[in-house]
């Protein structure tokens, strides 16, 4: 039974809690059929990240918020777009930086929890 206990105290001791930054640091999912493509087949999930965060940062985040084993993370800031609205009006799309998370094989994300 002590065996046991100092196992679970092991095991909790590498899983630390998700803290708000790491809440922050994940804003949504980017939700494409290229990013679906790459879910179903390579095991990777695209979000969109906080513009200030950098590739550790969304690693523990998913780490700590997830519970899963991150192998890799590509980041992209993706520029802001002009547009036209109605053929007269002019207006943008806004930037926002994405993060290609590569999660280990075996472990599964589930995005759409009912």
């Amino acid at each position: 039974m002590a065996r046991t206990k100092k196992a679970e105290a092991k095991d909790t001791k590498n899983l630390s809690k998700a803290t708000v930054h790491d809440f922050d640091t994940i804003i949504e999912p980017v939700l494409t059929e290229k990013t679906m493509k790459l879910m179903q087949e390579e095991n990777k999930v695209t979000v969109k990240v906080s513009k200030t965060a950098n590739k550790v940062e969304v690693k523990k985040a998913f780490e700590n918020v997830f519970g899963v084993k991150v192998i890799g993370v590509n980041i992209v800031n993706v520029r802001s777009t002009s547009t036209t609205r109605g053929g007269r009006y002019k207006g943008t799309i806004p930037g926002f930086k994405k993060a290609v998370v590569t999660i280990a094989e075996g472990e599964a994300l589930d995005l759409f929890k009912e």
